[in-house]
């Protein structure tokens, strides 16, 4: 067998399965539980006339205009985007490093140069699940920007043979470059968690405790997010497609212009700060959820692992 071959088989192998299964559930049932605060930030984001400011008073301002239910209005399509998010990443993220360091150890530049792989592939693959659900999670709502266009899909396929049809395929891929910039927030996170996990377990064979890997999993997601954030609500906007004079060819051809022009305009209204706007929600939401999310990934690999009797080939991947 060449070492091609071997590397091949690492990539493509049973505990890559079960890594991207483990993190699909994980996700799946972490964002379950804090759904509500990803509501409250993306209204944040995109509404950009809304007087609530922290993620109590817009919460309770949406319950009470919109009803009980809309703090999970759009749970299904998030649920499948990040479902699918999470396996591509996640199976990516571990076949890779399994097939390069082919059981050498980690390190942090190695950790990061794979999580930017997994993200460009993750990004590339699922873009339209997320604009969909986009979509979907702000339809509905009471708005208090009028520049702001109602949509009536009645579900994931009908959002998306309607945006096709209407906007073309490519407004599937909508935000796609700045989801290819922020594959550093994954690739970011990844790589502190792996660290932090080495620096604990440095002279231990144990496995990490619920509290220790759910406070790395905290930090870890924490510093990713609020280094990427301000290219998180240029994401937003674009996959939302409240893009400002959105016919001109010039900034269609040229999305670098696009995220200049929106980072731009958001400074002059709202000055530097504007750029962070909705990150008190978007921190909560996703640091409780990547920590939990960590914290049932771990349990569920560790079980199954025990379960079927398999040594793990690389104990540092995540």
């Amino acid at each position: 067998m060449t070492s091609a071959e071997f590397s091949l088989s690492d990539v493509f192998s049973y505990e890559s399965l079960v890594h991207a299964v483990s993190g699909a559930v994980g996700g799946v049932t972490a964002m379950t539980v804090f759904f509500p605060l990803d509501t409250a930030r993306l209204r944040l984001q995109v509404d950009e006339k809304r007087k609530a400011r922290s993620t109590p008073t817009i919460l309770a301002e949406i319950v009470k205009e919109e009803g009980l239910r809309a703090p999970y209005r759009g749970w299904f399509p998030v649920i499948c985007s990040l479902c699918c998010s999470n396996f591509v990443y996640f199976y990516c993220f571990h076949g890779l490093k399994a097939g390069w360091l082919r059981g050498r150890s980690s390190t942090p530049g190695t950790d990061l140069l794979i999580g930017i792989a997994a993200g460009v592939t993750n990004v590339l693959t699922t873009t339209p699940l997320w604009v969909v659900n986009t979509r979907l999670k702000l339809q509905g709502a009471n708005f208090r920007n009028e520049d702001i266009r109602p949509t009536s899909y009645s579900g994931i396929l009908d959002a998306l043979v309607q945006i096709a049809r209407e906007e073309g395929v490519g407004s599937l891929w909508n935000g796609t470059l700045p989801s290819l910039l922020l594959v550093l927030n994954p690739a970011l996170q990844f790589m502190i968690y792996e660290g932090l996990k080495r620096q604990l377990r440095r002279g231990l064979v144990t496995e990490l405790t619920s509290v220790e890997v759910f406070v790395i999993g905290a930090i870890a997601k924490a510093v990713a997010t609020t280094a990427t954030y301000p290219l998180q609500t240029v994401q937003s906007i674009l996959r939302f497609g409240q893009q400002q004079e959105s016919t001109d060819k010039s900034q269609i051809l040229s999305s670098l212009m696009v995220i200049k022009r929106l980072l731009v305009n958001r400074v002059r209204k709202y000055g530097v700060l504007g750029l962070f706007k909705g990150l008190e929600a978007k921190l909560l939401q996703t640091v409780l959820t990547a920590a939990l999310m960590f914290l049932l990934y771990e349990k569920i690999v560790s079980s199954t692992f025990r379960v079927m009797g398999i040594q793990k080939t690389s104990p540092s991947g995540p």
